[in-house]
């Protein structure tokens, strides 16, 4: 380790939501941060006057990440996808502190054997134990998809006796510098002076939300207590998706009607990217007697930040004469195939009404 008394850290995949707000949560508290990424991003300003540095690295080269990340009290790796980035991982048993992957709460699968990558529709949507806690069941077999590949890279990371490594199943994740924030889908309604809102299932959906502070607290104690442990990484507050959709138009200080209606979406019609047929419900009890955890935010706390970023990336892409689809790529795709924001179809169920 160091020969002086600074604490040092590495994010692997550090210029993301969550490796921005550790980066700002460790260094705030007196860390010397390395933050490795691949590409260019614009940046958090926050970090400005902390001890952070930026470089440019592509995890796929072992080799390069291995001599970099040697030598650290943490390691955060926020990117590990598959078996071969833990193979990579337990390169680096003896070497460090503590390290720290970021997994997924999806990982988890239902009393039915059902997992959310293989879902078609509300009859074959997981039954999850609520609340899901660490123990419960998690997806096992050789499909080569998100959680699957997720759930074997937690399993050859637990393999390793010898590495101090903590493994965080967030939920819906939350934050400024997010490529996929699901709220644009109620924030996009407030800026287009949307009055009413429809929602299926009474708006009474459940899908653990996880803002990227409270993850990056969770980071820091893991950092602070090196261990061989999974946790799960979640808000404590368990909204309902029309709390949600309170939440986001209260912090745009937008009065929006919500319109509900029971049963599944029609048609598309009522969904949300909460919207889950069975709710998705983790506990943070382990995190809390294991670390002491406490969540430093609520989601309204927490949620401004992200949807005050949101907006002004949009209202700057408008004075350059972009979309908002050039500035979020990927929440453009997910919106068309996902048809968020078909008012026509929202239009034609409140007119009978």
């Amino acid at each position: 380790m160091q020969a002086d008394t600074t604490r040092t850290a590495m994010i692997i995949g550090g210029t993301g939501q969550i490796g921005a707000a550790a980066a700002r949560r460790l260094a705030a508290d007196g860390w010397s941060v390395l933050v490795a990424h691949r590409g260019s991003h614009p940046g958090d300003a926050a970090l400005a006057d902390l001890d952070v540095t930026t470089i440019r690295l592509d995890r796929d080269d072992t080799d390069a990440l291995l001599a970099k990340a040697r030598g650290h009290d943490l390691v955060l790796d926020t990117v590990a996808y598959e078996p071969r980035h833990a193979d990579q991982l337990v390169r680096l048993a003896g070497d460090i502190g503590s390290l720290v992957v970021i997994s997924t709460g999806s990982v988890y699968t239902g009393r039915n054997g059902g997992y959310l990558d293989i879902v078609t529709g509300p009859e074959d949507f997981p039954d999850y134990p609520i609340p899901l806690r660490e123990d419960d069941a998690t997806v096992d077999n050789r499909k080569r998809t998100y959680s699957p590949l997720k759930a074997a890279m937690e399993r050859r990371l637990l393999a390793a006796d010898d590495l101090p490594v903590s493994i965080l199943r967030p939920g819906a994740i939350h934050g400024p510098f997010s490529p996929a924030l699901r709220e644009w889908f109620f924030v996009k309604r407030a800026l287009d002076r949307r009055a009413r809102v429809v929602l299926s299932d009474d708006g009474a959906n459940r899908f653990s939300t996880s803002s990227t502070v409270n993850i990056a607290e969770l980071v820091a104690l893991c950092a602070e207590q090196p261990g061989h442990r999974i946790l799960n990484a979640v808000d404590d507050d368990n909204l309902s998706v029309a709390e949600i959709a309170q939440t986001v138009f209260a912090a745009l200080d937008r009065e929006v009607e919500i319109v509900t209606f029971p049963g599944p979406p029609v048609d598309g019609l009522g969904s949300t990217p909460w919207t889950v047929a069975h709710p998705l419900v983790l506990s943070m009890a382990l995190a809390t007697v294991e670390l002491g955890y406490r969540a430093p935010v609520t989601y309204a706390e927490s949620v401004r930040a992200a949807i005050d970023w949101a907006v002004r990336e949009a209202h700057a892409a408008e004075r350059r004469d972009e979309s908002w689809e050039a500035v979020f790529p990927a929440l453009a795709d997910r919106a068309a195939a996902d048809g968020w924001f078909d008012y026509a179809a929202e239009d034609a169920f409140l007119g009978g009404r």
